[in-house]
């Protein structure tokens, strides 16, 4: 069985107030995205580096996502982008101990 639950996290090195970020036209074309679950966004603190903390349902979805959409944006505003991707399934248990909202409606047998 392949993985189930993939988590990215993506970081824009720009600097743009999150209150500066379009994000009510931005969320709706990220949802287009096959298997994308959900998205936090994220503003980092005293430089406004903006990114975000995704959950996807397989790795060949979030990969299409970083290929499609994250990439071609850092072409477009001639930025740097930081990617990791993390294998949501071999963290689980670990997770649940820890009340983690990504594994809220996940039982073990």
């Amino acid at each position: 069985m392949g993985q189930e639950k993939i988590f990215l996290y993506a970081e824009y090195q720009v600097s743009v107030p999150f209150d500066q970020i379009d994000w009510q036209s931005i969320n709706p074309e990220m949802k287009k995205f096959e298997g994308l679950k959900s998205k936090t966004w994220l503003s980092g603190i005293n430089n406004h580096s903006v990114g975000g903390f995704y959950e996807f349902t397989s790795l060949d979805c979030a990969q299409k996502y970083i290929d499609e959409l994250l990439v071609p944006f850092t072409k477009k505003i001639n930025g740097n982008l930081s990617v990791k991707l993390f294998n949501g399934d071999v963290v689980e248990e670990g997770s649940k101990g820890m009340d983690s909202p990504y594994y809220k409606n996940v039982s073990f047998q």
